[in-house]
């Protein structure tokens, strides 16, 4: 099965809400009828720069469902095409308690999930809570998982995920200049670690003296890249064939070939210092 898949990748207001959900909804209404899924970089609505943004994130955080996920979930149903997107959640208990939360919306416009970020980077956790699971979603007919940018550091989850039977793992991100090397290489390696596609969704622009590096990408499960974007606002299309996975797989069943009897190390290690 092949799908279609958009990545938008957008430079974004520091703070201005309307002004960001209206670029994403142009850059959906561009591309939203030639893509089966189309995903937005992290923090898409509000920037990301966390010193420049500070407090203010907790007003301008929302519910998951909420008025961010009702507006986009519009343009799915318009177009007939699933949506992926990542903002600052406010828990609908404890208002308080902010989350780095990816949302996904199916092609009927229907709320299908969440994946709140798990590993935080350090300077995340002045403001946000991490996240406890790593789920799986049904979205145009594959089954797909969520990483976000500093998650892509840890291959446990990915293989998580690709036990749980994901085909295609999506990471919006906001990575910097100076960490290219990182975002090229994470999205290979974990691509071909499991014999799945890798969606990088990165944002570009400055936010005061940080500048995103862009380079969004598909990776298919060679850990080839598919296609590639620069360092400039736009959308980014790309066609991944599913059947790939499974004649890797044939090839070399990486998977079928663990010893997870010999893994319990993993979890009863403590973290080392650095």
């Amino acid at each position: 099965m092949e799908l279609t898949i958009g990545i938008v990748q957008m430079d974004c207001v520091i703070k201005d809400k309307e002004a960001n959900i209206q670029k994403a909804e142009q850059y959906i209404d561009q591309a939203g009828m030639n893509v089966d899924v189309l995903c937005l970089p992290e923090f898409f609505t509000t920037g990301y720069h966390l010193g420049l943004i500070n407090d203010d994130f907790y007003t301008l955080a929302e519910t998951v469902p909420g008025p961010t996920v009702y507006r986009l979930a519009e343009k799915a149903k318009k177009y007939g095409t699933a949506i992926i997107a990542n903002i600052v959640e406010k828990d609908s208990l404890q208002e308080s308690v902010l989350y780095d939360t990816t949302f996904v919306i199916d092609e009927n416009g229907d709320y299908v999930g969440k994946y709140r970020k798990v590993h935080l980077y350090p300077t995340e956790h002045q403001y946000f809570r991490s996240g406890s699971e790593f789920p799986v979603f049904d979205l145009k007919g594959m089954k797909i998982g969520i990483a976000t940018c500093y998650d892509h550091a840890f291959e446990e989850m990915f293989r998580i995920m690709a036990l749980k039977g994901a085909e295609a793992i999506f990471i919006p991100s906001a990575v910097p200049k100076n960490f290219e090397y990182l975002l090229n290489l994470r999205t290979c390696a974990r691509a071909q670690d499991n014999q799945i596609f890798t969606v990088a969704i990165n944002r570009v622009g400055t936010d005061g003296e940080c500048t995103y590096c862009g380079l969004s990408k598909i990776v298919n499960p060679r850990g080839e890249v598919v296609c590639e974007a620069g360092d400039e606002e736009g959308v980014l299309i790309g066609t991944i064939d599913l059947s790939l996975i499974l004649k890797e797989r044939k090839q070399e069943p990486i998977l079928r070939s663990r010893r997870p009897e010999l893994y319990a190390s993993l979890a009863e290690n403590p973290n080392p210092k650095y």
